[in-house]
């Protein structure tokens, strides 16, 4: 890493020549007319600027570039620097003092506005305070509309016209044919000017020219994970990079690949396509009108290739680690990750497929999509060898614990590559350990209480476990349940008693009412009907279904709840034998025991 200064005018010229240029995952940005205004003032009054950042490339770009905004014309040469911190003020000042051509910027508001900078000379002679209202912002067609009402007009649209207005054009500061030409016109005006160009060309001028921009140079041996942190550390203000943006202009600069194909490689494409294969198929994945990063994302799917790839990789060599760091998705080469992608869409293709067993469809409905990185990579690594039933039991069990342990809601890395390892070595039978997820997962009794919105993965976890051993909707009660008709059904949690009727008739159990114990899987046509005591609503639900009322009774015992204790409106008792019939049921999905307690009233 070294630290050097160069000229304004020096740096501005390699923007327009493309020797500095930007790596493709640095974003467009605008600043806005009052931004650009206070940076040229700073200029002006030769005032610290702020460190800037380059990489050097050393002729050979790791990734796809492009140029700064407006130096378009040079995108074909291979930049020796790319800019990493100062693309918003360089990009600006590039536009304004040596571009002849308005600046593309935007009001406070947002409006897009394409604007010319000029320096009142008059003014910028005077205190350095004044500067700010010395930089003059006109509008494209450089007629600028001043005083009261804006009535008063300034034709700055020939040279005659700037020059009797004292207005001088920065967009071609660092010109010193077009700036002497300026000069002579000037002092043409009023004999008295050569005086005030004079001030204007030592207090402004010179230390414009003169004006040193700190650049810090990276090593272009500096790794992909180094850039990546310092872009970050750099770019407080903006929106955090992604691994998948540094991946997309790492792979875009891959030179045999344009080679061999004829053009770049467009990561987002393909996790376009293979994303809508995957929500057409299973939804639980994600929502594509919502975006593409919606559900599954792509930061997910580059982890499952990173587990597969260490995994694989740990085979040839012992020593290595099984991992999905930063690092690890950073490193993933181009050749590797075009092997590995078809291998990992199959497989979440297959826990799609997994998900829909366990009742799991929408992607609401998911407890937690970290969860299915590391289960798509060990699809990914054993391949048919998942599809025995002791495999799918071992699995099933894992992916419950998981869920119900609430095993994946805080940081996961580690997690994603000991359940790898640990279920393979296990389905492979190389070892009769357990996994630690399966291990480790334990759910208190108590925890029911606490269970209330969809926050919870244990939540979604309950909701679907009841679709899955086989409830029947209230209202569509020919057949139990399953994975297709929960959308076709429009099915939800709903309450089964009110929490306006616990408020009046027990309120020392309202703290209980959204607790996922009085809420069970249900259409909404049925939840129509479900107003008042549950008492009253179940004649309703009972007429409406054509059934004898014990016949509907068994119905309602579908969803593990005492018809009885809803007949005569005893809250405590439906409470009391709905938790247990619950923690039977968590204890069955987790295939173990966990820590229970005695059930609480109030």
């Amino acid at each position: 890493m070294a630290l050097d200064s160069l000229k304004l005018s020096d740096a501005l010229a390699d923007v327009a020549s493309g020797a500095l240029q930007l790596p493709d995952f640095q974003r467009e940005w605008k600043w806005d007319d009052e931004r650009i205004r206070a940076l040229i003032a700073t200029v002006t009054l030769d005032y610290p600027l702020g460190v800037v950042m380059a990489l050097q490339t050393n002729g050979t770009s790791p990734f796809r570039t492009r140029t700064l905004k407006g130096a378009e014309d040079a995108q074909a040469r291979v930049p020796d620097l790319l800019l990493l911190d100062g693309q918003q003020r360089l990009t600006s000042l590039f536009q304004a003092l040596h571009r002849d051509r308005p600046v593309e910027t935007v009001d406070a508001r947002g409006k897009e506005l394409r604007r010319w900078y000029y320096i009142d000379i008059a003014k910028a002679i005077g205190p350095p305070s004044d500067r700010d209202d010395a930089i003059v912002s006109v509008p494209e067609d450089r007629i600028l509309k001043t005083g009261f009402n804006r009535r008063d007009i300034v034709d700055l649209t020939t040279v005659e016209g700037e020059c009797a207005a004292g207005y001088f054009p920065l967009h071609f500061v660092f010109d010193t044919q077009r700036v002497n030409a300026w000069h002579q016109e000037y002092v043409k005006v009023d004999v008295t000017n050569w005086g005030l160009w004079g001030q204007f060309q030592q207090y402004v001028l010179s230390r414009m020219q003169s004006f040193q921009v700190p650049m810090i140079k990276l090593a272009a041996s500096t790794t992909m994970d180094a850039v990546c942190a310092v872009f970050e550390r750099v770019n407080t203000g903006g929106v955090p990079l992604n691994v998948f943006e540094l991946l997309t202009a790492t792979y875009a600069g891959n030179q045999d690949y344009v080679t061999q194909h004829g053009d770049y490689y467009k990561l987002p494409d393909v996790w376009l396509d293979i994303k809508k294969g995957l929500a057409s198929s299973y939804p639980v994945f994600g929502r594509m009108e919502a975006g593409v990063e919606d559900g599954l994302s792509s930061s997910d799917f580059l982890q499952a290739v990173a587990l597969v790839r260490t995994w694989e990789r740990k085979r040839q060599e012992p020593r290595a680690a099984v991992s999905c760091k930063r690092r690890d998705l950073l490193e993933l080469p181009l050749a590797d990750f075009s092997l590995l992608a078809p291998r990992v869409t199959e497989a979440f293709e297959w826990v799609g497929a997994f998900l829909e067993r366990q009742c799991i469809v929408r992607a609401p409905d998911l407890p937690y999509r970290t969860q299915l990185v590391p289960l798509a990579a060990v699809r990914t690594i054993l391949g048919e060898e998942t599809d025995t039933t002791a495999a799918d039991e071992l699995l099933t069990q894992w992916f419950w614990c998981g869920v119900l342990g609430e095993m994946y809601g805080g940081s996961t890395e580690s997690r994603f590559t000991r359940d790898v390892e640990q279920l393979i070595e296990r389905l492979q039978g190389h070892t009769e350990m357990v996994p630690d997820t399966i291990a480790e997962a334990a759910f208190l009794d108590d925890r029911l209480d606490t269970l209330s919105t969809r926050n919870s993965a244990a939540y979604k976890g309950i909701y679907a476990l009841l679709v899955k051993q086989g409830a029947v909707d209230w209202y569509f009660t020919e057949a139990p349940l399953n994975a297709a008709r929960l959308a076709e059904y429009s099915v939800d949690v709903r309450q089964v008693f009110p929490k306006a009727w616990i408020d009046k008739n027990v309120p020392a159990y309202s703290g209980r009412a959204n607790s996922i114990v009085n809420k069970t899987p249900l259409s909404l046509r049925a939840s129509k009907s479900m107003a008042g005591s549950p008492a009253g609503y179940l004649k309703t639900l009972t007429l409406e279904s054509g059934m004898r009322p014990e016949w509907f009774d068994d119905v309602i015992g579908t969803h593990l709840i005492d018809p009885a204790a809803l007949h005569s409106g005893d809250f405590e008792q439906f409470y009391q034998s709905r938790s247990k019939q619950l923690l039977e049921l968590v204890m069955s999905a987790m295939g173990k025991r966990t820590v229970f307690r005695e059930v609480k009233a109030g």
